[in-house]
């Protein structure tokens, strides 16, 4: 596999004397104020694979080495959902918002619209799978004299949207972890903001050290970690439906709708719980993010996406039927002292250490979904810096030649995340606004391409892809994401008070007039959209050592 190191070695040819345009094809050239310009590499096709090539008809030279497979593809996407912790931590939002009826139809409802757009992301990343993930595909997707800026807006939209998925992932497994700890001490200590923020502060940095490894470490791990998140489901389940004596009925599940959040009429609170379903399923790309250590990523990456969100679509709601079920008094676990409704149902089903034993183990599935998710974080960065997108982009860029991994990008995604989480301890309900802002960012930011795709005609299908249903799916992903951001944006609680109100909307035009502004004064001088990194040029004469004879024959991507 040609890396950087063996193209210094031989592989990389003189671009003057082929007479080569290094240049992206975009009209506006500009120097950045802020990054170094990353050199141009020429690289010759021989003893290319596939997947190698084909990132390099696409501007980009391998750097990572491939060491995902199917099942460490697979157990990677799984890991982003999370769904026994994703679920256990948002299961209070469709509670307060219309009982037991909108936990388990909101799911089935809000799941369908978020199974379109994982297939509609699967369907881009086959046809692009770089580490740029969607915001990359705006290169082929929009027009040419519009690349610049929409890929901006897309890549902000997204890289932000992560920082505050994963802060937010962080804080709620410190948050289970105190109430583990809350348990154990038969509720007589009360996790403090404090101790929350200190918990998460020093388990982010222990992902941090984590994604410091070799990528061959974290892909044995994943592998593992599939088996123990599926097992402790299935064991929860279990033991719930088997230790609950009084469980409800079906009429009960399905049809109690009760709300506690103010709104009249309560079908209107109904639609609250479509919000527990797209906090759970989303970041669906992050596997798109590490698709440069991906085997054939065209295939396995869009299969992981797709059979992941699947697979979390049907195991979720199955689980969210197990907690109606068992769950009780739902006005009294919603008053839980320790904060977690979910661990409060074990508890009281399975006693003291069954409770702790199954919040421990929600602790554990969500920390490693954090960790795959720093892990697409970095790599998110790394990309974005391989384009001079970022300011410091040729520190970001760096990859560290013992672990093999960017490792400045991996520290500077981690104390993004505690910083954010600092908030938190002058204002609680700031913290929590800018962690519901994660769901609409990071689907804005895949409904961008998605839009882009339905409206230029530019889209060539990888090998994975949705044939004629594929304009179907991706309209109703972006009908869908548009009326669940219209949901995201109302107050969950009235009447509305300083202390309830929902500040999502001023984030979103916060983060909007950030994105534009920085456009304006800066971004527009220096960032050109997806650049060319090396360009490849295929020679049909040449000799073993590298030294061409005869006839060459130059194509340039």
């Amino acid at each position: 596999m040609p890396t950087i190191e063996t193209m210094d070695r031989g592989k990389a040819l003189d671009k003057e004397q082929f007479g080569l345009n290094v240049e992206p094809k975009y009209s506006r050239q500009y120097s950045s104020p802020h990054t170094d310009e990353i050199p141009v590499d020429v690289l010759e096709d021989i003893a290319l694979s596939e997947a190698d090539r084909r990132l390099a008809e696409m501007g980009y030279i391998q750097v990572y080495k491939r060491e995902f497979s199917w099942v460490s593809c697979f157990s990677f996407a799984i890991s982003l959902t999370a769904v026994f912790a994703g679920v256990a931590t948002t299961f209070s939002y469709p509670l307060n918002a219309g009982g037991a009826a909108s936990a388990v139809w909101c799911w089935l409802i809000a799941g369908a619209g978020g199974i379109c757009i994982a297939l509609s992301v699967s369907e881009l990343v086959s046809a692009y799978p770089t580490s740029g993930g969607l915001y990359f595909t705006c290169k082929y997707l929009a027009p040419e004299e519009w690349v610049p800026e929409i890929s901006w807006i897309c890549g902000w939209l997204n890289l932000l949207g992560q920082i505050a998925g994963v802060a937010s992932a962080e804080f709620g497994a410190a948050q289970l972890l105190l109430a583990a700890v809350s348990m154990g001490s038969d509720f007589s200590y009360t996790p403090t903001i404090g101790h929350t923020i200190a918990v998460m502060a020093a388990v982010t940095i222990l992902h941090g050290m984590i994604n410091s490894l070799r990528t061959s470490v974290l892909g044995k791990m994943v592998k593992l970690y599939v088996i123990f998140h599926v097992g402790v489901l299935v064991s929860a389940c279990i033991t719930l439906l088997v230790m609950t004596k009084d469980k409800h009925d079906s009429t009960y599940v399905f049809t109690n709708v009760f709300s506690s959040s103010g709104w009249r009429p309560t079908g209107f609170s109904f639609l609250f719980g479509f919000l527990s379903v797209s906090w759970s399923m989303t970041d669906y790309d992050a596997t798109a993010h590490i698709a440069e250590e991906i085997k054939d990523p065209a295939v396995k990456a869009p299969w992981a996406i797709s059979s992941a969100i699947a697979f979390t679509y049907v195991a979720g709601w199955l689980f969210t039927l197990v907690l109606t079920y068992c769950m009780g008094d739902p006005a009294t676990i919603l008053a839980s002292p320790i904060a977690q409704p979910v661990a409060q149902i074990f508890y009281n089903n399975t006693g003291k250490s069954g409770g702790i034993f199954f919040t421990v183990a929600m602790f554990l599935v969500l920390s490693f979904g954090n960790i795959v998710a720093l892990q697409s974080g970095s790599r998110t960065i790394w990309a974005y810096s391989r384009d001079e997108m970022l300011p410091l982009s040729r520190i970001w860029y760096k990859i560290n030649k013992h672990s093999e991994t960017p490792l400045y990008s991996v520290w500077l995604f981690t104390i993004l995340c505690v910083l954010i989480n600092l908030i938190g301890l002058g204002s609680y309900i700031a913290i929590a606004s800018i962690f519901n802002l994660t769901a609409i960012a990071l689907d804005w930011s895949y409904c961008i391409p998605i839009i882009c795709k339905l409206l230029y005609g530019k889209f060539r299908p990888g090998p994975w892809h949705l044939g004629r249903a594929s304009f179907f799916i991706n309209a109703w992903a972006v009908i869908w994401t548009t009326f669940i951001s219209i949901i995201f944006v109302l107050p969950t609680v009235r009447p509305v008070t300083l202390e309830n109100m929902n500040y999502v909307p001023v984030l979103m035009v916060t983060v909007t007039l950030f994105v534009i502004v920085y456009w304006y004064a800066a971004g527009r001088h220096f960032y050109i959209g997806p650049r060319v990194k090396v360009q490849l040029v295929e020679v049909t004469n040449y000799t073993s050592s590298g030294n061409f004879t005869g006839e060459e024959k130059k194509k340039v991507y």
